[in-house]
């Protein structure tokens, strides 16, 4: 389809009147539409805050008499070089800077980054649920409400303990996503330019490419084609394409599959990724493209059985043509990939690529206009829920802030004389090296990013460093050539429900498991095969509880209790 079809935005969600519990968005905390009833006599300020109503924030704390212990979660993402996610020395700094000063012992519980749910399932059947439960995806969140591992609580008390995280709440409009079902759930951390995801990048061998006669990377799919053949006859690689194991939750984004302007039910049906979509359109014509790639050859033949950690190796061994991930100063996977290939040269994939001969367009999903989505333990104590919230505080905390995100001077990062902003040391591996994309699993509960100066600062900062090639204009080149689709309507927000979905509490596991089983036959089915084991595999997967699925978000948004398209 061609970009000057395009008639309407593909997204950009908006809230109506009754959306999402028809919550107001008000700018006093006191309204009583901003929040509902909570654990334990929280809808009483000074029972929950300790304080008298007229102190809000950190000036109205104290620590508590006798000692509160808050667990908090933090991702262990399996990521070689990085430190032990709940033992180090950034998680001894918080609990020296603000759990010894308020009496609070603050422990961080490892969580699987590949299989979150099954972690929160374990850890709540043997009643040990982290104070502070967060994920990025609403669907999950929402599953965790409807199980009852979460509490509801007042937003008054919230505001109270953390007005500057509630401030940042109501400037953001985003306090109408904390409501479903009537009640108060969810608090949410903000995420800068949310619908354009600079921060992961695609990186591609553009000396291969060169090899065979490319000065760009293929724009078309019959490039595509043509330039993995030719990697494949020249014997620069047997299966350039590579290619991971699918884990299920977030597989297949079909996005750029699909036909614009989208029709919105259809969009209410499967707009997410929380259960892969198969059976639609957008979903066949993505599959068949894997099937096409696998017959011929471009795809590891046992990619089924590869893991993502062995698939990055294979890059960083020269053996691949492309990889991607989240963008960071320093990124271990790309020094090792240079160490073993000094003569390389890689490139940025160019956002926008579309194919209109193939029937895709240059769409994307994009991130919700908030980043994490935070909830709070039912079996915490009102001591236990303020510490949590004053923990969410004092990370939001300008200085606090800037010291998790960046480390400290001289070691994990330089000031920059011309611009006045930081600079992080890209190979810093010293007594105060950060975890995981600069301690992002631990300050990701205010702010998907970090924050310095304009967004070309911001990519300045974030591009990695200490390499043999810059890629720092590149990704602002993609930035706003990503600005431009979205002006046209092709960055794409999920819908979301202000009510759970119980067949998605009920057949999500199952139908997981079987779409990882299904789309491994449809990929190495042969070609004249794939169409009648398409439908077969559909009709099995409705019947596996899919179209239940569907049918009940297709109600949920009629009812108007969803996001709408606009």
């Amino acid at each position: 389809m061609r970009k000057n079809k395009i008639a309407t935005l593909c997204l950009i969600a908006s809230m109506v009147a009754t959306t999402l519990a028809g919550c107001g968005n008000t700018k006093d905390p006191t309204n009583e539409q901003t929040g509902n009833t909570a654990v334990a006599n929280t809808d009483n300020v000074s029972d929950i805050t300790g304080t008298k109503a007229d102190k809000t924030g950190m000036d109205s704390w104290k620590a508590f008499d006798e000692n509160v212990t808050i667990k908090i979660p933090v991702y262990d993402r399996g990521v070689e070089g990085v430190p032990t996610v709940n033992d180090n020395y950034w998680t001894k700094w918080v609990q020296e800077n603000f759990g010894d000063k308020y009496n609070i012992t603050v422990k961080y519980v490892p969580i699987t980054r590949t299989d979150v749910m099954t972690d929160y399932a374990l850890l709540a059947a043997s009643s040990e649920l982290p104070t502070i439960l967060m994920e990025y995806d609403y669907p999950k969140v929402a599953q965790w409400a409807d199980e009852g591992y979460l509490t509801t609580f007042n937003m008054n008390d919230f505001a109270k303990v953390a007005p500057t995280y509630y401030n940042k709440m109501d400037e953001n409009k985003q306090l109408p996503y904390t409501i479903m079902n009537g009640e108060t759930y969810f608090a949410l951390a903000e995420r800068p330019y949310y619908n354009n995801g600079y921060t992961f990048q695609t990186f591609v061998r553009m000396d291969w490419l060169k090899q065979v006669g490319y000065d760009h990377v293929p724009q078309t799919r019959a490039e595509y084609i043509d330039a993995m053949t030719k990697m494949q006859e020249a014997g620069i690689a047997k299966n350039p394409a590579g290619g991971a194991m699918i884990t299920g939750v977030g597989s297949d984004q079909n996005y750029g599959y699909r036909t614009f302007p989208q029709n919105e039910e259809e969009w209410a049906q499967i707009g997410d990724v929380n259960i892969p979509a198969l059976g639609s359109k957008a979903n066949y014509k993505l599959l068949k493209r894997a099937n096409e790639d696998y017959n011929l050859g471009f795809t590891n033949p046992e990619y089924y059985i590869t893991d993502e950690e062995t698939n990055k190796a294979s890059f960083i061994n020269g053996d691949i043509y492309s990889y991607g991930n989240y963008i960071s100063a320093n990124m271990d996977w790309l020094n090792s990939f240079y160490e073993q290939n000094p003569n390389a040269e890689l490139s940025v994939v160019p956002v926008g690529i579309v194919d209109e001969e193939g029937g895709t367009v240059p769409a994307y999903r994009s991130n919700n206009p908030f980043g994490m989505i935070i909830g709070f333990s039912s079996s915490a104590t009102v001591d236990e829920l303020k510490a949590g919230w004053m923990y969410m505080e004092w990370m939001t905390q300008k200085d606090t802030l800037f010291t998790m995100q960046w480390g400290v001077e001289g070691e994990n990062y330089t000031m920059d004389a011309s611009s006045g902003l930081p600079v992080s040391v890209g190979d810093y591996s010293g007594e105060y090296k950060q975890g995981y994309n600069n301690n992002k699993d631990y300050w990701c509960i205010t702010i998907e990013t970090r924050n310095a100066g304009t967004v070309k600062d911001m990519i300045k900062a974030t591009s990695p460093k200490g390499l043999p090639q810059d890629f720092t204009q590149n990704i602002i080149d993609n930035f706003y050539k990503n600005e431009e689709l979205i002006k046209q309507g092709y960055s794409c927000l999920d819908i979301i429900f202000s009510e759970p979905i119980e067949a998605e509490t009920e057949y999500s596991g199952v139908l997981q498991e079987l779409y990882k089983e299904y789309r491994d036959k449809l990929t190495m089915c042969k070609i004249e095969e794939f169409d009648a084991l398409y439908t077969e595999l559909t009709q099995k997967y409705m019947n596996a509880g899919y179209e239940k699925v569907m049918k009940q978000r297709l109600e949920a948004y009629k009812k108007g209790h969803s996001t709408k398209l606009q």
